[in-house]
């Protein structure tokens, strides 16, 4: 069974200083929560996403169980939209759509995940006992972090 995933968030700011914040997978790291123990393992160059990267992660979900995880950008639409498919990992399927919308002095930020787990039975199981909520929390996480980074920024005398 295939389910999907929806949220939206404002961030204030540029949305080429937001696009590139976003565009960098070097900032992955900091908006998954520390327990899932999340690296990337590709060198990646210090440049904006581009069509066909790959690149490889270490993921820990479930009891810190490092898991392979690789990614390949199938769309890139700058300053507007990128698409991340799951090529190997956890997922049967993984495709993330993040589109950045300005609006006025900040950017609309929605995500759009298409997943489905392997294993049919065992895997809608798992997906009810676990996964929803830990994927839920995973985006409550993000949310946070973006919430705080970009919307709650202090000057400092």
């Amino acid at each position: 069974m295939i389910y999907s995933i929806y949220r939206e968030q404002h961030v204030k700011g540029d949305i080429e200083s937001i696009w590139a914040f976003f565009s960098s997978p070097h900032n992955l790291a900091e908006i998954t929560p520390k327990d899932m123990a999340f690296v990337v393992k590709s060198e990646v160059e210090d440049r904006s996403i581009y069509k066909d990267q790959i690149i490889d992660y270490t993921v820990s979900p479930i009891l810190g169980i490092p898991l392979k995880w690789r990614t390949r950008i199938t769309d890139v639409v700058p300053l507007q939209r990128f698409i991340d498919f799951q090529e190997s990992g956890p997922y049967k399927l993984w495709e993330h759509t993040h589109t950045f919308t300005p609006e006025g002095d900040s950017v609309l930020i929605t995500d759009h995940v298409r997943y489905e787990l392997p294993f049919g039975p065992l895997g809608t199981l798992a997906h009810q006992l676990f996964v929803k909520k830990k994927l839920k929390n995973i985006f409550d996480y993000r949310h946070q972090v973006l919430d705080k980074k970009f919307n709650h920024n202090t000057v400092q005398l």
